[in-house]
């Protein structure tokens, strides 16, 4: 039985492993489609891919795509674009796609666009099949007061040349409530909006909404007007319960003055009647003094007394007349 040096059986392990080594560094595989595919890139190409941590694949099988599509692109500029941070593979469906819709798209305004963080092959695709934009419920009033809520649907088709810095979907409906709204709010009633829906649609277009943005609006169509509430009227029932609340403030506060008013003269007679007392102790004194003074006769004090003492029954009579009349009247 005949059997191999282990020094031959060493080699040959060692010249397996080499070549597995190889393969596995250099994608021989991966070069030769891309050769028999009409590619052009080098072995040492690859090889710079891989010491760059790229993928050749993700290079050289897009390359193949675009190639065989009939676009010539430079390999270098998909590894940068790779490199970058971009999706090669969409950027090149977007620029065959551009290519077979007749749209000068060219690689470095593609590149731009999906770098900016938009879909570059979405952009396309609307810009030769334009989209359907549908704005949520605008609410506006016309000038008799009536809420009118108007649904909208914008057809729009992308603007290949503002892509990079345009404005999105979002400013688009905003724009376009801030028309319907406008329009609404100079009709005079909200029969002129139910009537005639085109008018709005005509007035909105008009306005030149899609400038600035990524987007060039072909249409605004009214889905939908309906009628909701009396806004006219409930500001006018706002107005009146303020109104209201106002004057009843100042009715109370009219109260508490008065009120105050009043106390205040209630203390004021309060004193009066207090210094008429202390008046009224002080006369007896006085008349003792004026009677030991002789300023005051005996016979004019006791004249004196009699007029009070008539005084006091004219009032009784007075007040017992007046008990009388009062229960005659009843």
């Amino acid at each position: 039985m005949n059997s191999y040096p282990i020094g031959s059986i060493v080699i040959i392990v060692i010249i397996v492993l080499a070549v597995s080594l190889f393969l596995s560094f250099v994608p021989v595989g991966l070069w030769i489609t891309a050769f028999f595919s009409g590619v052009k890139i080098k072995i040492s190409e690859l090889i710079g891919m891989k010491l760059r941590r790229v993928k050749p694949s993700r290079i050289v099988r897009p390359a193949i795509k675009a190639t065989k599509a009939g676009l010539d692109l430079d390999i270098s500029s998909l590894e940068a674009h790779y490199l970058a941070g971009g999706n090669v593979n969409t950027l090149v469906d977007a620029l065959i796609a551009a290519q077979r819709a007749n749209i000068p798209l060219q690689f470095e305004r593609a590149a731009a666009i999906d770098l900016a963080g938009r879909d570059v092959l979405e952009a396309v695709q609307v810009s030769v099949n334009p989209k359907v934009i549908e704005t949520p419920n605008i609410s506006a009033v016309a000038q008799d007061g009536i809420e009118v809520i108007v649904k909208a649907k914008v057809t729009v088709r992308a603007n290949i040349e503002r892509l990079v810095g345009g404005a999105g979907e979002q400013t688009i409906i905003a724009r376009v409530g801030e028309g319907i709204v406008t329009t609404v709010g100079s009709s005079q009633n909200y029969k002129e909006v139910l009537e005639n829906p085109d008018a709005i649609s005509k007035v909105v277009l008009d306005k030149g909404l899609d400038s600035g943005t990524a987007y060039e609006i072909l249409s605004i169509d009214i889905a939908d007007v309906d009628v909701a509430r009396n806004i006219g009227a409930r500001l006018q029932t706002d107005q009146a319960e303020a109104d209201k609340r106002i004057s009843e403030a100042k009715a109370s506060e009219r109260r508490a003055m008065a009120l105050a008013r009043e106390q205040e003269m209630k203390a004021e007679v309060e004193a009066m009647r207090a210094k008429v007392v202390e008046a009224e102790s002080e006369v007896p004194i006085a008349m003792a003094e004026a009677l030991k003074s002789g300023n005051l006769g005996v016979f004019d004090y006791y004249k004196m007394k009699n007029l009070n003492s008539d005084t006091d029954m004219r009032t009784s009579i007075s007040k017992i007349s007046d008990k009388n009349q009062k229960k005659e009247g009843k």
